[in-house]
């Protein structure tokens, strides 16, 4: 994971529609960056629903929420359709992204080794920098848990 205080690093990936998104276009707001493992699997289908819920939160306080995978911007389509999400979801299926923030990772699965996207979610200021982490994300609560910081970090200002 990049660290807590460093500066987020720019990027432009492909959206489910094919259009191209940069990071630095959403300069000047709160972000949201997720990063999960696959379309249409229940741990990711579990953390997208879970946004969705909250969506409306997010919205109001002007976060912006983008979801990473190395999936297809097709498969992000179907995935989009499928469960109504109403937030960004980019396709990085070089996983050039993943790899600069450090959320591909080796994992054993049944015994075997592989490389591929850990859970994880970074907050990103509205001037670029990273605020918080969350390593190895719980699908079903990392949406809370992101708004609970933020009303947090609220309180503390």
């Amino acid at each position: 994971m990049l660290e807590i205080g460093t500066t987020a690093i720019d990027f432009t990936l492909p959206d489910e529609q094919g259009n191209l998104i940069s990071l630095h276009s959403f300069k000047g707001k709160k972000i949201v960056l997720y990063f999960y493992p696959k379309d249409n699997t229940p741990g990711c289908s579990k953390q997208a629903c879970a946004f969705k819920a909250a969506y409306d939160v997010y919205k109001r306080n002007d976060i912006i929420v983008i979801g990473i995978s190395k999936d297809s911007s097709r498969s992000h389509l179907r995935f989009k359709e499928k469960y109504d999400l109403p937030f960004i979801l980019l396709s990085d299926e070089e996983h050039k992204v993943i790899e600069a923030y450090d959320v591909w990772k080796e994992k054993k699965l049944y015994g075997k080794t592989y490389m591929g996207i850990t859970r994880s979610t970074y907050v990103i200021d509205e001037e670029g920098t990273i605020i918080k982490t969350f390593e190895k994300a719980n699908p079903a609560t990392n949406a809370q848990d992101i708004l609970e910081y933020l009303a947090q970090l609220s309180n503390e200002q």
